[in-house]
């Protein structure tokens, strides 16, 4: 039984002036897979939301009892003292959590600031090959940011690191939230870098309501 000839990789003019490493309307990812993805970077942005109301709320109800205080001293001449313990602690750690989680929903929205004072005087050929190299690059240093985040997750767990407020809090609990954030922004990085390849347009790269090359609003 013969073998098929090994055909090298071609390089591809796609509609719409872009180019890429596949045949046009190269299929990209199945559907259950894509629902997974999106689903996970809808599940960041859902739990970034989370933190950041939640610091509303804890900030908001620490108002409240100062205001309280107030009241007392001026009526009664002595303070209640009510306050939340260690409620500056847990606004920093929900901060970082949030920031950190809704990364990969911000680039899958296309709201991350990019650059394009150069790139977008090149030519569509070497616009490709930057994009390519950017994403390539962006997602290695995001992998290798998860990877020694998780390690300082599981040494804060072994050693059992604890915070130095009012409310001795376990540090791998508001690190793990941080690893969490890297690992689906990396995986959002890989995501657009292999749908450069494909010919798509990259998510992030794409305004609101844009389609890309299949003709998919939601791409891919």
């Amino acid at each position: 039984m013969s073998k098929l000839p090994v055909v090298p990789p071609a390089f591809f003019l796609q509609a719409g002036g872009c180019y890429s490493l596949a045949p046009p309307a190269v299929p990209y990812l199945g559907f259950f897979m894509r629902t997974f993805l999106n689903g996970l970077y809808t599940l960041g942005g859902w739990l970034g939301a989370g933190c950041i109301a939640a610091i509303c709320l804890l900030v908001f109800s620490q108002v409240g009892l100062n205001l309280i205080d107030r009241i007392s001293s001026a009526t009664t001449g002595h303070a209640i003292g009510m306050t939340i313990p260690s409620y500056a602690d847990f606004t920093g750690f929900l901060l970082a959590a949030g920031a950190f989680l809704s990364l990969a929903w911000t680039l899958r929205q296309g709201g991350h600031i990019r650059v394009s004072l150069v790139t977008s005087h090149l030519p569509d050929r070497f616009q490709f090959w930057v994009d390519i190299w950017c994403l390539a690059v962006a997602s290695t240093v995001t992998a290798f940011f998860t990877w020694y985040t998780a390690l300082l997750v599981l040494e804060s767990w072994h050693y059992n690191d604890l915070s130095a407020g009012m409310i001795a809090v376990p540090l791998w609990i508001p690190q793990f939230f941080m690893f969490f954030g890297l690992f689906i922004l990396t995986v959002a990085l890989i995501d657009d870098f292999v749908l450069s390849v494909t010919g798509h347009i990259p998510v992030s790269s794409r305004k609101a309501g844009a389609e890309d090359l299949t003709g998919n609003e939601e791409g891919i």
